[in-house]
């Protein structure tokens, strides 16, 4: 059966891309008598779905989506430089000719027209199935339209009148929309959803969209606008339709090695596959291999970054370390070798000294001096410091690690070993976490703080961390605050990072070890109003149609 699917939605994709893809991804059309065949439809909405990731699964529309939202985040750091143009995205140094940017923008134009075709050639109401197929495809057009507009608008809360997209909403290709507004793409992107889950009535499963799939979207939608009777609302609808559950947390610790099917919590995702999607040596430039090298393969050269892993430290069992992969150095004997390590704040640059124990002291060479390792109780968790010349420096004290460049390699594996491939991963769109998470936040605005943290402990308690309460919060934190750890540390490495920060007017702080420092003008922290939060829009789309207004 994939083999019969695959095999149409590879045909599809020829008659949709035989056009000049260079000219305007507005000329992505299918042929006249694509929908005589009554199961061209289904056909060519997954010829769409494979448009979101790309035909050789690495070059598509959600992989540089990825790199676009989450290397801008604060959850990551790079090891070196690159010549691949994500370099980019990640040290905020906008580039018009950016070819991440221009593909995106592209395969971003291809679905919307794919999914126009389909919508105008079938009649809502003649069957289910039909009513389905339509469905799917506003639903895709509305996710497009959604990210496209995250990435190249402002946020919603700074202005509805801004410039975000043009609203492509036909297959002509004399129809060239010039940029609408961020309050005209949301509200389309909202009509796209509400049409959808009217219309959904089948549930294939999560690598299809289903009415679940649009209403967990409206959810997010809806809490971007601020709108936080709605984004509860919608959340709950998921939550209440018993289609999904939470992954146990046995299940949940391996959750990347899950296909889409067979993780119950996950509603929506771009689905590869092990034989179509990453066949022979494709690991290599897969998502995953950036963030990791496994068993020879990958580059694993971006790490997880020092803020990321104070905040997952905090509590020593939490299950959502089990994606992160301290890569250690082993002595002589295949023993770990023990060492600590901290971050010295003057230049952003991790320092590891190997210890000695003797006698039950533990020390360590420093700058040609000799510190003694004390500790003590801080909240029930032992904290690492030594008096240096400068006064009292906290440490972790672990084991020495493998580096590159001075950076230690914190392996990523959330984009990695599903279904034990090196690097195969099925990009993340929605799943049941997300609504609980969505649901918390909204509450914590609506200044229902018990009701907040009733949320996130069930993610809290999932992950086998303490659940907290109106009186244990950390020092300074509000609910919202720790709202938003919780949501960084659920959803980090699936896109949402900075689209978090920025739409809840905060600022990202990248004080922390990494090549983005490296730059004659580096960005250590970067404001929610700072016009780099948002991408220019491709030099070669503003040739192709002159009237596009560039971003500043």
């Amino acid at each position: 059966m994939k083999k019969i699917i695959y095999t149409s939605l590879l045909a599809i994709t020829a008659v949709f891309t035989s056009c000049d893809l260079d000219r305007s991804p507005f000329t992505e059309i299918a042929a006249e008598d694509l929908f005589q065949d009554p199961g061209a439809a289904q056909a060519a909405t997954l010829g769409n779905y494979l448009f979101l990731k790309g035909d050789k699964g690495y070059d598509g529309w959600s992989d540089d989506l990825h790199r676009m939202s989450e290397y801008s985040g604060d959850n990551v750091m790079i090891s070196g430089g690159t010549t691949d143009p994500l370099f980019f995205f990640y040290n905020y140094q906008r580039n018009p000719n950016n070819s991440r940017n221009n593909r995106f923008w592209s395969n971003s134009f291809k679905a919307i027209v794919g999914t126009n075709r389909v919508i105008e050639s079938l009649t809502e109401g003649v069957s289910e199935e039909e009513d389905q197929v339509i469905g799917e495809n506003y639903y895709i057009r509305a996710l497009v339209f959604f990210q496209m507009g995250n990435v190249f608008g402002k946020p919603y809360n700074q202005g509805t009148e801004n410039l975000s997209i043009p609203l492509k909403l036909t297959s002509d290709i004399t129809d060239l929309p010039d940029r609408n507004t961020v309050g005209e793409v949301y509200d389309q992107v909202i009509a796209d959803l509400l049409k959808a889950e009217a219309l959904m009535t089948i549930n294939k499963g999560a690598s299809f969209a289903s009415k679940e799939a649009a209403q967990a979207l409206l959810s997010r939608v809806y809490l971007y606008m601020g709108d936080n009777v709605k984004a509860i609302e919608y959340a709950d609808k998921v939550t209440g339709s018993g289609t999904y559950t939470l992954l146990p947390s046995n299940r949940f610790e391996v959750m990347n090695t899950l296909a889409p099917a067979e993780n119950e919590e996950a509603i929506f995702s771009i689905t590869l596959t092990k034989d179509i999607d990453i066949p022979g040596t494709e690991d290599w430039y897969t998502i995953g291999s950036f963030y990791a090298n496994i068993d020879g393969v990958g580059w694993g050269e971006m790490y997880a970054s020092q803020t990321y892993l104070e905040l997952i430290n905090q509590n020593e069992g939490d299950l959502r370390k089990s994606f992160i992969e301290p890569q250690y150095l082993l002595d002589g004997s295949g023993q770990r070798i023990p060492a600590v390590y901290w971050v010295d704040d003057s230049d952003y640059t991790y320092v590891f000294a190997r210890t000695t124990e003797s006698a039950g002291t533990v020390t360590f060479d420093y700058d040609g001096n000799n510190y003694t390792l004390e500790s003590e109780d801080v909240g029930g968790k032992t904290q690492y410091y030594f008096n240096g010349p400068s006064g009292r420096q906290d440490v972790t004290f672990d084991f020495d690690m493998d580096k590159r460049n001075g950076y230690p390699k914190f392996f990523i594996l959330k984009a990695s070993q599903q279904e034990n491939d090196l690097h195969l991963w099925s990009p993340t769109v929605s799943r049941l976490a997300e609504m609980y998470l969505n649901k918390a936040e909204a509450l914590a605005k609506q200044g229902a703080d018990q009701l907040a943290l009733d949320e996130i402990n069930v993610l809290r308690n999932r992950a086998n961390v303490p659940e907290y309460t109106l009186t244990t919060l950390p020092a300074g934190k509000t609910v919202l605050d720790v709202v938003l750890d919780e949501r960084r540390l659920e959803l980090a490495f699936e896109g949402h990072r900075k689209f978090d920060v920025y739409r809840n007017s905060r600022t990202m702080n990248r004080r922390y070890p990494g090549t983005h420092l490296n730059n004659s003008s580096p960005f250590y922290e970067i404001e929610s109003t700072n016009n780099v939060i948002i991408e220019f829009i491709p030099e070669q789309q503003i040739l192709i149609q002159p009237t596009l207004i560039q971003n500043d």
